[in-house]
């Protein structure tokens, strides 16, 4: 039935929820990632494998930070945080104690350069660092092993990923991945 005279047409946006007064902020990207757009389909090695392909692509496209020797820092595409880096080994491997020791070297070196680098050019209060070992223990790729490097601010646990299962950053990642890689040192031991 056409709406009458009599009958005021709600704009398209008013279906978008009901008023409550309350601020949205949209996440839609973040649907790749609900979805599983860029998760393996399997474990095995190769092109399906997000942390084995990043290594055959430009290092902004990639989203690499640093490459070592053995492994490689990358930002993380889905971050907790403003900063949030990965360090995966080339190789693909899914648990730590696997790892060579040149890899477990690098990995450790590298995680310790990362903090370095991101306090010098981000300043966080702290870190979360750690490796998530299966499904269980919270691993979205699984099959190939991957420490985390969180930066970590007073307050930024807000409100949002409470309530809103939403993180606000507010860089976006090729510019972080750009100041990140640009402060890396040109020798990571020591």
């Amino acid at each position: 039935m056409p709406p009458s005279d009599d009958v005021e047409v709600e704009p398209a946006d008013a279906f978008a929820g009901v008023p409550d007064g309350l601020d949205r902020l949209w996440t839609p990207h973040r649907m790749a990632y609900i979805g599983g757009q860029d998760k393996p389909a399997d474990d095995a090695p190769g092109d399906g494998c997000p942390f084995c392909r990043i290594p055959g692509l430009p290092d902004e496209q990639g989203l690499v930070v640093h490459r070592g020797e053995v492994a490689y820092v990358v930002m993380n595409l889905y971050p907790y945080n403003s900063g949030h880096l990965l360090v995966c080994p080339y190789r693909h491997v899914a648990d730590y104690t696997e790892l060579t020791p040149p890899e477990v070297a690098e990995v450790a070196d590298l995680t310790r350069t990362a903090m370095r680098v991101v306090r010098e050019v981000l300043a966080p209060d702290g870190f979360n660092l750690g490796m998530n070992q299966g499904q269980v223990a919270g691993a979205g790729i699984q099959a190939h092993l991957h420490q985390h490097v969180v930066p970590r601010w007073g307050g930024d646990a807000n409100f949002l990923p409470i309530v809103a299962r939403t993180r606000a950053l507010p860089a976006l990642l090729g510019d972080t991945r750009a100041a990140l890689a640009a402060a890396w040192p040109a020798t990571t031991k020591g």
